[in-house]
């Protein structure tokens, strides 16, 4: 049936009828009086989100561009920082790095398991003459769906004195992220994740020990530069073209978040991922990654060989209409990705959960009662 497809994929993510109403509008001058009102209003709504006093900078490009930027404005060439890198993300930070002469050293883990603190701790307070510029670290991993401990590895950075930069694209919005409380100095985030809107907006929220390094930072930047962002943003504008209707589009799916509360957000979105993780559990299935570190906004699945998880997305893309996430560099073909971000409610877990064990049935897969997915769901949606 055409105009039936339902994304369960960590982003894009489902876009409310309000806000693709938003989108539809005629373009209004991104220099006129009108948008310049959407934009204080806009900008106002984004403090509160990332639950910060500070600037939330908006630029028209991704979550990469986002991040991207984060990186370049605040920092020199040949500076040495820390990368923490468990799956796609890090390392793609570590190439962003790499790309601009910055001298990246690689904190790992392997993929589907957090990065270790401690390993953090022992590297910040050896570098006693305070080398280490920054740390990069992404919250929650889209590539496995695990979350990184930010709060605790911010606590060693703070120690240190460097600047923690932080890849949010899939947290924000989603899971508790006080910029403010925290002190986090820089903080990325894309538009097509818990904003509930398409691809096309980046944010990066910048505190105040960030702006000082801004200040000393040699790299090139330009359609980047978060110093002239910042002087338009004073003025409820950008310092280009900016993406008109995904702006009008983004003050409506904020006001929606507002009205639904920071709070009850979090707690949706936690419900999901405890419910998608029980429902997993009950097919007989093994969850990519432990339950004290999983993403509210991602589960990651390992299926038997007897069940391919390419098979599994195939069927759920051709007979449901359902598009699931596949596993990226090493981990293609062995693992799918269950998106229940943003715009997501508990009827499209159980949909989703059920089409996955009717997958499941049509592969082989018969060891489990069928219909124990979505009992375990619906229990956890019932305490």
């Amino acid at each position: 049936m055409d105009d039936k497809l339902m994304l369960m994929i960590p982003g894009p993510t489902p876009v409310p009828e309000k806000a693709l109403l938003a989108l539809a509008k005629s373009p209004i001058g991104h220099r006129s009086g009108d948008f310049t009102k959407v934009m204080a209003d806009v900008t106002d709504r984004l403090k509160w989100l990332h639950q910060t006093k500070n600037e939330v900078l908006l630029l028209s490009a991704s979550g990469t561009g986002a991040m991207e930027a984060g990186i370049i404005n605040f920092l020199s060439k040949g500076d040495r920082v820390l990368v923490g890198e468990n799956g796609k993300f890090g390392e793609r930070w570590g190439e962003v790095c790499d790309a601009y002469g910055i001298n990246a050293e690689r904190i790992k883990a392997e993929w589907g398991k957090p990065l270790d603190p401690e390993d953090f701790r022992a590297k910040l307070e050896a570098d006693t003459n305070k080398e280490i510029k920054a740390v990069i670290i992404t919250h929650s991993e889209t590539s496995t769906g695990v979350v990184n401990d930010l709060e605790t590895i911010n606590r060693h950075v703070k120690a240190h004195g460097a600047l923690i930069m932080v890849d949010a694209v899939t947290s924000l919005g989603a899971m508790n992220v006080p910029i403010d409380a925290w002190e986090l100095d820089v903080v990325a985030s894309g538009s097509q994740k818990g904003y509930m809107i398409p691809p096309g907006l980046g944010f990066v929220a910048v505190g105040p020990k960030a702006w000082e390094a801004y200040k000393t930072a040699d790299l090139p930047k330009y359609y980047l530069d978060l110093g002239a962002a910042k002087k338009a943003i004073a003025k409820n504008s950008t310092p280009f073209t900016t993406a008109v209707n995904m702006v009008m589009a983004l003050q409506v799916s904020l006001q929606m978040m507002q009205e639904e509360g920071l709070e009850q957000i979090f707690a949706r979105h936690a419900r999901h991922r405890n419910a998608t993780r029980a429902a997993i559990k009950a097919m007989g299935l093994s969850l990519f990654g432990p339950d004290d570190c999983a993403s509210a906004s991602i589960t990651a699945v390992a299926p038997p060989e007897s069940a391919p998880a390419e098979e599994i997305r195939a069927i759920m893309k051709k007979q449901y209409d359902i598009i699931l996430a596949g596993g990226q560099s090493q981990l293609a073909g062995k693992i799918f990705r269950i998106g229940h971000l943003g715009f997501v409610c508990d009827r499209d877990i159980l949909t989703a959960v059920s089409a996955i064990e009717s997958a499941l049935q049509q592969l082989g897969h018969n060891s489990f009662t069928p219909g124990a997915g979505t009992k375990a769901a619906i229990e956890v949606f019932s305490a």
